[in-house]
């Protein structure tokens, strides 16, 4: 779908759709760190899910004592997502569709 190349982080990106449903984003970083539960780092980064209203969404999970980082804004896209972590640790991204 598209490719874009990310001078301040010297790394590319690529998202890939299946049906136009399904999307998959592929990330390169020269040196990512070993972490596995970070967002950025080797291997599987996270899951994401759209959601069609990212402040219900934010609501819902601290009303349930799930903390979220700071929303941030795609600079591609111009949409608004956050991440938060499953039990285990692990990040997951709600990211805002509504289209």
């Amino acid at each position: 779908m598209a490719e874009h190349y990310r001078a301040e982080r010297k790394s590319w990106k690529a998202d890939l759709s299946m049906n136009g449903q399904y999307m998959i984003e592929l990330f390169s970083f020269p040196s990512p760190p070993p972490r596995v539960s970070q967002p950025e780092a080797c291997g599987l980064r996270h899951l994401a899910f759209s959601v069609g209203d990212l402040d219900v969404a934010v609501a819902e999970l601290k009303a349930s004592g799930v903390e979220c980082e700071e929303v941030r804004i795609d600079p591609y896209t111009g949409k608004r997502f956050t991440f938060f972590s499953d039990p285990d640790g692990l990040p997951l991204e709600f990211y805002e569709d509504s289209e």
